[in-house]
């Protein structure tokens, strides 16, 4: 299983990422930013290839990271 995933840190920032491994990869974000994280969303796909290409569609176009943030927020 692949996941990708939202972080919003304590600072306000968003942060979106893919991983095999979701707990691991949240420890190791509080760890390395060393303030508060929380993970605020995240999906999930059977393959990494899937779950790359949702994550570079949040990333560079912003009409999904947009409408991915007016779902959460609601």
């Amino acid at each position: 299983m692949h996941f990708v995933y939202m972080l919003k840190r304590e600072d306000n920032k968003w942060y979106v990422g893919y991983t095999s491994n979701l707990d691991k990869c949240v420890r190791e974000h509080k760890n390395r930013w060393q303030i508060s994280v929380k993970l605020v969303y995240y999906e999930s796909y059977d393959t990494e290839a899937v779950a790359r290409e949702r994550e570079r569609r949040l990333k560079y176009h912003g009409s999904a990271w947009r409408a991915l943030i007016k779902r959460i927020n609601a």
